[in-house]
């Protein structure tokens, strides 16, 4: 059963099913991370005798347990989690808002259909309801002010007042209330953020303008009209709102948008599949209904409902969706099937392996999710800077009252106040706090939208300084499937005889490259025999007898063991393994009968990415268990900058850790089991999503399909969304620097120029609506 215990240090309920930290002082006590049982051990008695006025959200800056959960109570029908984009530590039931900045949590997992967003719906409503009162409002405030022989003559200074009180002060309780909460528990949990700001600006300037109405006897007679009336400042407290609810609105409907690459995602699978039952009936199903060995059909059009692997038929499948490649793949038996991919031409049978959570799109969906939930290293700066910028802001606030009030013009305190509610307005810093969450989020989006899956945020920053890319040969370069290309006998020997005993022999093995000899056979449609007496000799070979016949394939050591003389044998290996084969000798009835050479082809895309590499400035280094000439023609072909040869799965770890050592930023691309540790101990591991599960589990970018152009995409791609985080970084870093001192007055000397605190308000909604739209320019990436 879930129990929840509450934090004492900040307040948050700890649920039983997640993680916590407990000590014992008198009695026992749970925390939801490290830095709360810290600060309470340091002084347990202070939280002990006062814990209502000690709870604090900020145990959330700065905790070492990323994964603690809080909790509220909610409906039990409430099952979503939700999570504050800017702090994504922050985890709860149900809908809410962030006790940290105090923006709107959102679901941590975008669902398939388009679930009403009750937060944007309510903030939707309250800011339309606000604009009716603001803005007749404002037009009656401007004309009062500025063009006030346009008024009818019955409608006095004095009752304009009390109209525009009338109609702000719904706009500010009621349409401002969310922010005024807002406000009021950041500074009660002392996590000051962009609603203590909005708060404070707007509550000065309504209280003001109400005192100033009902009692203007306490204000000097400087500050008095000629009618007695003192300036209020009604319509700059209803506008603020009503300008900071828009910028909410645009602010939450750009932020549905981020998520969009998941709801792609989700609604790429089919609702339902078409299964053939064993008596030969096929009915739809629903697809939760499918499970692993079902046969399933996918008609032309269809897509196909989950992984699994064709037993019958022939077509070609349009994997764009998860691949990002836009041709088709032709599809037979015994490949592999993507669920939610399309069947573009012919019918396939199919066996389902993966269903539900194991499927290839909902791993990516969870990849993708789990990417955009990080916090990537430079967003440090923005959380230090953020921290200390309020209590600043606020102080200057306090110093441009003070100037205003001791040195400004008449009405001295009128000129402070708005000053002031200018600097707190302008100067929130939601657009910082943005800056880098809602690039990540879209970044991961799009990478995931053309193959590229991200696994945490660290890894798409760390990508982008990485200098030299360390790539396994097989799988990676190559197609991983060697073929037979080359049989050349002594004179006097068949070919097509060497060949079958050779494959017949083969046949026995368990080796790629005796695979490939098996399948060479079978393609020259040879029929192979019997094998007695197969023997593999490790590092050198096998031997057996096929038909009668002694064969022996291997490298001259194993001729040399048998007593087989090998003639010219190794230097007609070494000119094929110059061109990039891996050659085997071949003895019949003890005597030297011929070589054949395996290759594995290289991908086509390979030579053209390794281009675009050293295009960005790339070192590649490539790593491979071959030989050292096979190696270096291999290099030689696709222009390789350096050669490791003959590297035991074991070495290549060490590899990265010298390549490391030497200064450089490494990437190691695999996609086998024994690439796990390198891919693990590089900066950035890259796994090809064609290998295996270990690898991708080691990486920190999976390419869905397997080639290296998938990298290049992966650089491009960080590179663009660190540009586009350094560009929110900077405009809202600039703007608050503009901003700021311009609201505090510094410019009303030399031109006369006094920020309006409407103006201020205008720009502070519209500067975090700029952040999300910069962001959101990468979605129409080119990758």
């Amino acid at each position: 059963m879930d129990t929840t215990y509450k934090d004492i240090v900040c307040g948050m309920d700890v649920s039983s099913d997640t993680p916590h930290f407990t000590t014992h002082h008198e009695e026992k006590y749970y925390f939801c991370s490290k830095h709360c049982l810290d600060k309470f051990e340091a002084d347990p008695q202070s939280y002990i005798e006062n814990p209502d006025d000690k709870h604090s959200a900020q145990c959330t800056i700065g905790c070492d347990h990323h994964t603690a959960s809080y909790t509220h109570p909610v409906d039990d029908k409430t099952t979503a989690i939700y999570t504050c984009p800017m702090h994504p530590e922050i985890q709860q039931k149900g809908p809410g808002t962030c006790p940290i900045c105090g923006m709107a949590l959102e679901p941590m997992m975008a669902q398939i259909e388009d679930s009403k967003d009750e937060e944007l719906h309510y903030m939707n409503r309250r800011f339309w309801i606000s604009a009716l009162l603001s803005i007749p409002l404002f037009i009656l405030a401007m004309t009062a002010d500025l063009l006030p022989s346009l008024l009818p003559s019955w409608l006095s200074m004095q009752t304009v007042q009390w109209i525009s009180f009338f109609l702000a002060t719904p706009v500010v309780l009621w349409g401002g209330w969310p922010f005024f909460v807002r406000g009021w528990n950041s500074i009660r949990t002392w996590n000051l953020n962009m609603f203590t700001l909005i708060a404070l600006g707007v509550s000065v300037a309504w209280v003001y303008s109400v005192i100033a109405l009902f009692f203007p006897q306490l204000f000097p007679t400087s500050m008095q009209m000629d009618s007695g009336l003192i300036d209020v400042y009604f319509e700059s407290a209803a506008v603020i709102i009503t300008l900071v609810l828009l910028g909410q609105v645009l602010e939450l409907r750009a932020r549905s948008q981020t998520n969009s690459a998941i709801q792609m995602l989700l609604g790429l699978a089919p609702n339902t599949a078409r299964i053939v039952r064993e008596d030969g009936i096929e009915e739809d199903i629903a697809l939760e209904e499918v499970i692993v060995g079902d046969i399933l059909r996918i008609r032309p059009g269809e897509k196909v409902p989950v992984d699994g692997v064709v037993i019958e038929g022939e077509s070609n499948i349009d994997e764009a969706m998860v691949t990002g490649e836009p041709i088709a793949v032709t599809k037979r038996k015994g490949d592999t099937l993507i669920g939610a991919t399309v069947n573009t031409t012919g019918t396939l049978l199919m066996r389902t392996q993966k269903i539900g959570a194991d499927t290839l799109l909902s791993q990516i969906v969870d990849m993708v999710a789990q990417a955009q939930r990080s916090r990537a290293p430079i967003q440090k700066l923005a959380d230090i800077v953020a921290s200390y910028f309020v209590p600043i802001v606020v102080i200057i606030a306090v110093f441009a009252f003070a100037g205003w009030w001791i040195w400004g013009p008449e009405p001295r305190l009128a000129y402070a106040i708005v000053s002031a509610v200018a600097v707190l307005i302008i100067a929130c810093p939601c657009a910082l706090g943005l800056a880098t969450p809602v690039s990540i989020m879209v970044g991961t989006g799009r990478g995931a939208a053309a193959g590229v899956l991200i696994k945490n945020a660290e890894a798409l920053e760390t990508l982008e300084k990485v200098d030299t890319l360390v790539v396994d040969k097989t799988g990676t370069l190559t197609e991983g499937h060697p073929k037979l290309v080359t049989v050349e006998v002594k004179k006097g020997i068949d070919e097509s005889e060497l060949l079958q005993k050779v494959a017949t022999l083969e046949r026995s093995s368990e080796h790629p490259l005796a695979q490939a000899i098996v399948e060479g056979a079978k393609e020259r449609n040879l029929e192979l025999g019997k094998t007695a007496d197969f023997r593999s000799i490790t590092g050198q070979g096998a031997t057996g007898v096929v038909d009668g016949v002694e064969v022996a394939i291997g490298n001259v050591k194993l001729l040399e063991s048998l007593g087989v003389e090998a003639y010219d044998l190794p230097d007609i290996a070494e000119q094929y393994r110059q061109e990039g084969q891996t050659v085997m000798l071949i003895a019949l009835d003890g005597k030297a009968a011929g070589v054949v050479g395996v290759t594995d082809p290289i991908k086509d895309s390979t030579p053209e990415a390794i281009a675009q590499l050293h295009e960005q400035g790339i070192k590649i280094v490539m790593l491979t268990g071959d030989n050292e000439t096979t190696a270096q023609a291999v290099a030689k072909k696709l222009n390789i900058d350096q050669v490791q040869a003959e590297v035991s799965p074991e070495e290549k770890s060490k590899v990265v850790e010298s390549l490391q050592a030497q200064g450089h930023h490494v990437a190691m691309a695999g996609d086998g089991i024994n690439d796990a540790p390198a891919l693990a101990r590089a900066h950035v591991g890259i796994a090809m999503g064609t290998g295996t599960d270990v690898a991708m589990e080691s990486a920190g970018v999976t390419l869905i399909k397997g080639d290296l152009l998938g990298i290049v995409r992966a650089i491009k791609l960080s590179h663009a969304t660190m540009s586009n985080i350094r560009q929110n970084l900077f405009f809202a870093f600039i703007y608050n620097a503009i901003g700021v001192p311009i609201a505090a007055g510094v410019l009303y000397p030399v031109f006369g120029i006094l920020l309006s605190p409407v103006i201020a308000a205008a720009a502070m909604s519209f500067s975090s609506v700029s952040v999300i739209t910069n962001a959101l320019r990468l979605r129409r990436l080119e990758l």
